[in-house]
């Protein structure tokens, strides 16, 4: 089974957006000792695959990893650039041997298989520095839902460890296919830029997520002000909930990057630091047009409040004019309807008729007020 036949089966399309975003996940590591890996995420059938990619200015190699012994760093002397892409986290026996061999911090390793970690920075001490942040896909269209994936990245001296959770197809092959043409910058520098160009593809990625966005906001748009009745309030909260979630989602990585820029790292080369400042400037173009997307949604929320109120007003209105015209012309009946033997009126001849002409005069002087008001 593909991944992409797997992703199709485990996520429950019929369930609504709202609902689907306030699911949660029942697996915790409460009560157990810190460190302890239990995966936090959806139930995945799949084995965890682990990709090395050696490479440098003259050389490039990509294989799949077989055996764990296969993806120890490189010696010391050997000029090389080792990534290690792991794509699965929910085994979490094979990310625990995985740390020992680099040996991680283990709180390290228990953020990478929680997948409802919000995105975070660490630098250790022992030489490595730890990031996770979350890729956004736009699950469905209409109506839109967007769906987060857990990425984590562990940056040393010559290598980068990279964990994706396994429902999409991987979302590094932009930055793999460039290495393999030796296109660009990556196979000339160090992991440092190595981590830039795959946290940029998951930048790169928002804007994508955001074009969707600003395609339902203006269809959105458009029905409010045409006074749609098909649209309802469930459906601008939805949209109101995804844009939320997008927010919280990339707002930390604004302080993650500023802290990359801004403090003495060894890790980090200075040549690098422009490309990260570039990817800094990115996040605030995403978080302003998010920010810009949430007051135009809360204002088109305000329009049609506005418009349903209108639409009732009017709708009140007109019982209101039937009911004052109706309200004289009962009175006129009720009074000829009653049983008294002594009625002068009830022994003309032509009363009946008169009383007709007085409630059509009655009724036609009201309607003629009524407009002279504006009212109708």
């Amino acid at each position: 089974m593909s991944r992409t036949e797997h992703s199709h089966h485990a996520k429950p399309t019929e369930l609504d957006p709202v609902i689907k975003r306030s699911r949660r996940y029942k697996k915790r590591n409460l009560l157990t000792s810190p460190g302890t890996l239990t995966y936090i995420g959806p139930d995945i059938e799949l084995k965890t695959k682990i990709r090395r990619i050696q490479f440098n200015d003259h050389l490039f190699r990509n294989e799949p990893v077989k055996s764990l012994s296969e993806c120890r760093p490189a010696e010391n002397g050997e000029p090389v650039i080792t990534w290690l892409d792991v794509d699965g986290i929910h085994e979490t026996g094979l990310i625990e041997k995985l740390g020992k061999l680099y040996d991680l911090h283990p709180l390290l390793l228990e953020d990478i298989v929680n997948t409802e970690h919000k995105p975070k920075l660490e630098i250790y001490d022992d030489g490595y520095l730890f990031l996770t942040l979350k890729m956004l896909h736009v699950e469905t269209e209409s109506p839109i839902c967007i769906t987060s994936e857990h990425v984590s990245f562990v940056l040393g001296e010559k290598y980068l460890l990279s964990f994706q959770e396994e429902l999409t197809d991987d979302i590094f092959t932009p930055v793999l296919n460039r290495l393999e043409a030796s296109v660009g910058k990556t196979r000339r520098n160090g992991p440092d830029y190595l981590l830039f160009a795959l946290m940029d593809v998951v930048v790169d990625n928002y804007f994508i997520v955001l074009e969707k966005l600003g395609d339902s906001l203006d269809y959105t748009e458009d029905q409010v002000i045409r006074g749609s009745e098909d649209l309802s309030l469930k459906e601008l909260y939805a949209l109101k909930r995804e844009l939320t979630m997008a927010r919280r989602q990339i707002w930390p990585l604004r302080d993650m990057i500023n802290q990359l820029i801004r403090e003495d790292n060894a890790l980090i080369e200075k040549e690098a630091i422009p490309y990260y400042r570039d990817l800094y400037d990115h996040i605030m173009q995403v978080l302003d047009t998010i920010d810009s997307y949430r007051e135009l949604l809360a204002s088109l929320a305000d329009v049609h409040l506005s418009t349903i109120s209108n639409r009732m007003n009017s709708v009140m209105k007109t019982l209101t004019v039937f009911s004052a015209i109706f309200m004289p012309l009962t009175f006129i009946v009720g009074v000829y309807g009653m049983n008294f033997d002594y009625m002068p009126e009830l022994k003309m001849r032509y009363g009946y008729f008169y009383v007709w002409g007085l409630m059509a005069v009655v009724t036609v002087g009201m309607i003629f007020y009524f407009k002279s008001k504006k009212w109708t």
